[in-house]
């Protein structure tokens, strides 16, 4: 699977990820923040998986319907376990999130919205 991890998400998360496979980009990588809509644009043009901490991108998806590929929101998950909890949801919702869900992780709680 391929994601971009928004510059939020602990960049060691992107570690976890590749060991197991998946290709990953990370926007801390990037000269500077380009802001929210630019971010969720280049995740759709790059056909990744966005993830993030960010109720933000929910909004944009959700109340001005703007394309996604998919995204995954971690709140209240430890940063060292951001990387085994985004590899725990793909194996679980990768076709899910292929299909464009937004999957919110939560200790405990796993939503998904198709």
């Amino acid at each position: 699977m391929r994601f971009l991890l928004d510059s939020c998400v602990w960049g060691g998360a992107a570690g976890d990820l590749r060991a197991a496979g998946h290709d990953v980009a990370l926007v801390a990588d990037w000269p500077s923040d380009p802001g929210d809509e630019i971010i969720l644009a280049e995740a759709v043009a790059d056909q990744r998986v966005l993830v993030t901490l960010d109720k933000d991108f929910g909004e944009l998806v959700i109340a001005r319907g703007q394309l996604h590929g998919g995204i995954v929101r971690l709140v209240n998950i430890a940063a060292r376990q951001q990387g085994s909890h985004c590899l725990h949801v793909a194996g679980l919702y990768g076709a899910e999130l292929l299909q464009g869900a937004i999957v919110t992780v939560e200790p405990g709680r796993v939503r998904i919205r198709n």
